[in-house]
Parts: structure tokens; C-alpha cells; sequence
């Protein structure tokens, strides 16, 4: 059962997601909370702004860790509106990150094109690192709607 909050935080972080689609982003939405409070949002601006690090969970971070002003957001929780790819949660244990809550699978991320299953293998020798206990699945029952906004934009840049 996921607890309200992080329902609430998961189904803000899907709704990033969606809109990103819309803006011309890809699927991916992040929140960063402190305290119940967001301290950090973000969405895949990856073809908007031609770098291959403006991941959802990477643009989050930097902006908690701007708004907090500190690199370590370890009284923080990261939700994710997908599974982080090993871009993310590196980046996210490097913040010192707790606890990472996520609304839709690998699976579903590879559905919609997005397959790091090549990486993930090199790093960890599986899809997803089964170690790392701070990832928390949540399925929501809208957790497919960025990738399903992505599947049907016409103009969709692809990478």
C-alpha cells in the first residue's frame, strides 16, 4: 500500500512527466521533497536543451540542491514518475539520497523506447540493481500516461 504523500508526490511527478511530453521533453518527471515540502522539480530536457544529462531526476536534484544550497539532500525523498535509470540513481546516491519512490518500471520505460538495459547490464549485470536498497516501487494506475503521451506525439524527437 503506498502511503497518501507519496501518492501525491508520485501522481505530481507523472503529471511533470506528462506535460514534458507536451513541451516537447521526453516522458520523465522528478520532485524532491524535504520536510513535505517540495524543494525540487524536474522533466527530461534532454532534445530541448541538447544535453544528455537533463534527465527528470538529474534537473530535480539540481534544483533542490540550489534551493537548499548544499550538494547532499540526504533528509530528502526522490520521487520519480519511472525507474531511474543508472544515470539517475548515481546521481542521486552522489546526493546522498535516502530513499527513491518510482510510479512506473523499467518495463514500461522500454516499452515507449526507452531501453537502458544495455547500461544497466555493464554497470550492475541486471536490468535494475537489485542491492540498492533505498528504490521503493509505487505502481499508480496513470504511471503509463508520459509514455503513452510519448507513443502518440507525432513529432517526437526520439534518442
Amino acid at each position: 500500500m503506498t502511503p497518501p504523500d507519496d501518492a501525491s508526490f508520485l501522481r505530481e511527478a507523472i503529471q511533470l512527466a506528462t506535460a514534458s511530453v507536451a513541451a516537447g521533453g521526453g516522458p520523465f518527471g522528478a520532485v524532491i521533497v524535504r520536510q513535505g515540502q517540495v524543494v525540487g522539480r524536474g522533466q527530461n530536457t534532454v532534445t530541448r536543451d541538447c544535453d544528455p544529462s537533463a534527465h527528470a531526476e538529474v534537473n530535480a536534484i539540481r534544483a533542490a540542491a540550489r534551493t537548499l544550497a548544499r550538494p547532499h539532500l540526504d533528509d530528502c525523498v526522490l520521487y520519480t514518475s519511472c525507474e531511474p535509470c543508472p544515470m539517475c540513481l548515481a546521481t542521486s546516491l552522489w546526493a546522498h539520497i535516502p530513499r527513491i519512490v518510482y510510479a512506473a518500471s523499467h518495463e514500461e520505460a522500454t516499452r515507449a523506447g526507452f531501453d537502458d538495459t544495455p547500461i544497466a547490464l555493464t554497470l550492475y549485470g541486471a536490468p535494475s540493481p537489485a542491492a540498492c536498497t533505498c528504490l521503493h516501487h509505487h505502481p499508480l494506475p496513470e504511471a503509463a500516461q508520459p509514455f503513452d503521451a510519448w507513443l502518440a506525439k507525432q513529432d517526437r524527437v526520439p534518442y
